[in-house]
């Protein structure tokens, strides 16, 4: 229903939000995910992929002078729902009423693609640091680049929303456009689904050109699977080709042989002087003994055995 001049009556803020928050309710009865953008102070985007979202669009002249209307929508969580898929983006924005906001964005071609891919390969290291913006300046710049690269131009994407504005961006789309940069700040994965390209491909040659080393460990700093059983207190699983034993190294064979002679001259020291006084002062060995008329008699019998106390001196 329309108003007068096409204009609804102003709705405050927190008669939207109620409003959406019924409405929100009555769609995850019906089963459909509700994912609302919420922004906590003022910065609407943080992280590299949101600001470069954002910043990407205001420097668009056919969208510098619109999208700050969708600014405070964003602000004071107008959008209640935003959803991501393959070259769109579907919004549910709470205004006078709950609107239905659409964004297509055109896939990136596959030469340009493969030029981004080119530019970049081997710069960066991991899809770790890929998805949190840690690159080189180099990196940053090219996917930046305007027209050639990851971010859309004004002739890349397609706007629609279901309020009486005839404008083409609203400030419910001008919201939406913002909320995408806020949404990359949590998941930059996004982007790369919205644009229908595999963000893996970035990384794939940056380990090519490292050849395998042909050499293998020197014997003696490789570690037998009792010496790591021993190090980390595990007990290592036997392989089906446990029964076939492999061959030792020579310096292992040494180190070996050593310590069994080691244990050999121990068990004849300890034959040859069983008590352990081997090398001792035979003085000190004797003052440990009690006097022989201090030791007790043994008289054996064959009934019993007795122990006769010394005899007492007169």
């Amino acid at each position: 229903m329309y108003y007068e001049y096409g204009w609804r009556p102003y709705v405050t803020v927190a008669e939207r939000r109620r409003k959406a928050a019924r409405e929100m309710e009555k769609l995850k009865k019906k089963g459909h995910p509700v994912s609302p953008v919420v922004i906590e102070g003022r910065t609407i985007a943080k992280t590299f992929w949101g600001k470069a979202w954002c910043d990407n669009l205001e420097r668009y002249s056919d969208f510098a002078n619109r999208l700050p209307r969708g600014r405070a929508y964003v602000r004071n969580g107008s959008v209640v729902d935003l959803q991501i898929g393959g070259g769109e983006v579907k919004a549910l924005v709470s205004g006078s009423e709950i609107y239905k906001v659409a964004v297509k964005v055109s896939p990136v071609s596959k030469a340009r693609w493969r030029s981004i891919c080119s530019d970049c390969a081997g710069a960066i290291d991991s899809l770790v640091e890929l998805l949190q913006g840690r690159f080189s300046k180099g990196v940053m710049e090219r996917l930046c680049r305007q027209e050639a690269g990851l971010f859309p131009s004004p002739a890349e994407i397609k706007l629609s929303c279901s309020c009486p504005d005839w404008a083409s961006m609203c400030k419910h789309v001008a919201a939406v456009l913002y909320s995408i940069g806020a949404r990359l700040d949590r998941q930059p994965e996004l982007l790369f689904k919205l644009h229908e390209v595999d963000e893996k491909e970035l990384i794939a040659k940056a380990g090519k050109g490292f050849a395998l080393a042909s050499k293998g460990p020197v014997p003696e700093k490789t570690l037998g699977s009792e010496d790591l059983s021993a190090i980390f207190g595990l007990e290592m699983a036997q392989t089906a080709d446990a029964a076939a034993p492999l061959p030792v190294p020579a310096a292992q064979r040494a180190h070996v042989k050593k310590l069994a002679n080691k244990k050999t001259k121990a068990v004849r020291r300890r034959k040859k002087d069983p008590a352990g006084h081997a090398g001792k002062d035979p003085s000190r060995r004797n003052a440990s003994r009690p006097s022989h008329d201090q030791q007790p008699l043994k008289i054996e019998n064959k009934n019993q055995s007795k122990v006769r106390p010394p005899a007492r001196r007169k």
